[in-house]
């Protein structure tokens, strides 16, 4: 499983963070047809989902996984007192 999509959540999260530094500046103020904060926000939680979804969906293989090997686990434990 590739890690690609959560760097490129924390590279969108620092791009926000870099547009409102510039915003705060008065450096640039619309981008496009759209202000500098809205496309800030947006970035910035496009970012957050991919980095969050990506824990989440590690998190639950991590627990399938556990889970799995405590059930291995336990048909070896029976096997040998079977035999």
């Amino acid at each position: 499983m590739s890690r690609v999509p959560r760097f490129a959540g924390y590279v969108l999260m620092a791009l926000a963070a870099v547009l409102a530094v510039l915003m705060r500046r008065s450096a640039i103020g619309d981008i496009g047809p759209f202000p500098v904060a809205a496309v800030a926000l947006l970035v910035g939680m496009i970012g957050v989902m991919l980095v969050f979804t990506d824990l989440m969906v590690r998190g639950l293989y991590a627990q399938v996984g556990a889970a799995k090997a405590r059930e291995d686990e336990g048909r070896d434990g029976e096997k040998e007192s079977d035999g």
